[in-house]
């Protein structure tokens, strides 16, 4: 008789336990500019790519899994105008997620190693690194 009353208990503990502590679901990160911010770069030394004012994506150094493109571009490209595609520039500003690649990576049945992500631009230095000069580089277009 006590081992049933054990055995009893055994199963409703089993079957409530999952049910108290269940939480919810946890908030996922919402995709494209002006949304839930990833992290935010500082100086981050990368290779800028551009075919017009329309669109420029750039790639940190060391990092060629992952592609970052303008959330603003037209606004920074006047910073970029004395610049070539695909030179070394230190970028700033905020990072969020990319919608196409999270829609496209949320219907995938294995995960990527290659992200996509956006970034609101906030500042665009030259990469003085190696160069006689400050490592931390200047702003573009500044008076020196």
């Amino acid at each position: 008789m006590r081992r049933n009353t054990i055995r009893r208990i055994l199963v409703a503990l089993i079957i409530v336990a999952p049910i108290i502590s269940y939480t919810g679901c946890k908030k996922q990160a919402q995709c494209g500019c002006g949304k839930d911010v990833l992290t935010t770069l500082v100086g981050a030394s990368a290779y800028i790519y551009w075919q017009s004012s329309a669109s420029i994506s750039f790639q940190i150094v060391g990092n060629v899994y992952s592609t970052y493109n303008f959330c603003n571009p037209s606004a920074m490209f006047d910073k970029l105008k004395d610049n070539k595609s695909g030179d070394i520039l230190q970028v700033s500003g905020k990072v969020y997620w990319n919608c196409t690649y999270v829609y496209q990576s949320s219907n995938s049945s294995y995960q990527s190693l290659y992200k996509v992500y956006d970034v609101e631009v906030t500042d665009v230095a030259v990469d003085l690194y190696g160069k006689d000069k400050p490592a931390s580089g200047t702003s573009l277009n500044s008076a020196n």
